[in-house]
């Protein structure tokens, strides 16, 4: 099966992910948080793309981005798997062990409104909904905690927000989202189909090329036809 086409426009806003091969672990202590972070800056710093929210969580990672050029977004990530991937191996000794990643990360496009902050929500909350904390700012390697510090610690990694930050930011991370949203989310995270209101995706899928996401997968249904009568005498 061909891959998905890759959507990577200038000024799109988009919520990309990668996880562990075989959803191993990949951050096995603080360190290693830390040094994902650092290469993370450095991707930032060489690739034209903002970054609005991320996660990092023991197997996997979330990042919100908007690349300011055409393909700047998939350079970036290219990088940071690459260069994350050729460092864990020098750290731990593992070079042909095996895959750090299961494959090419996965995206998919946002509208620029209140489906934004849902993004951002599921994003932030991850840890939290994982039961790794009892507080979504309690999570050390995620944009909220970083947020809420009186100046962001470095490496500088957060973009100013494209529209206004909700009220009660944190009280709203720290909701519960629906099963509408959580599904919603989780159906375009496994198709690289686009979120937003019905129009709106429909639009950006065509300019983008992405209408197979939107179709259902598998072999269309066969539908049998009506049995007929013998009515010859």
């Amino acid at each position: 099966m061909p891959r998905t086409k890759r959507a990577d426009e200038a000024g799109g806003l988009y919520h990309a992910l990668n996880r562990g091969n075989a959803r191993a672990t990949i951050f096995h202590k603080d360190g290693d948080y830390e040094a994902f972070e650092r290469i993370l800056s450095e991707g930032l710093q060489r690739y034209d793309v903002q970054l609005f929210a991320y996660q990092l969580m023991p197997n996997h990672w979330h990042l919100v981005v908007r690349p300011s050029k055409d393909g700047s977004m998939s350079s970036l990530l290219r990088w940071v798997t690459g260069t994350h991937t050729m460092r864990y191996h020098a750290h731990y000794h593992s070079s042909g062990e095996g895959h750090v990643y299961q494959g090419r990360f996965k995206s998919f496009p946002v509208q620029d409104d209140d489906h934004f902050t849902v993004v951002c929500r599921y994003v932030e909350r991850n840890a939290l909904r994982w039961e790794l904390v009892e507080r979504a700012e309690d999570w050390r390697w995620g944009s909220l905690w970083r947020w809420l510090q009186k100046s962001e610690p470095a490496p500088k990694l957060l973009s100013p927000w494209p529209i206004a930050r909700l009220p009660n930011w944190v009280d709203r991370v720290n909701a519960a989202l629906t099963k509408g949203e959580l599904d919603a989310v989780g159906h375009s995270i496994r198709r690289s189909s686009p979120w937003g209101e019905k129009d709106w995706i429909e639009s950006t899928a065509r300019r983008l090329g992405l209408e197979s996401t939107l179709r259902s997968r598998g072999r269309p249904r066969i539908r049998q036809l009506p049995e007929t009568t013998n009515n010859e005498s």
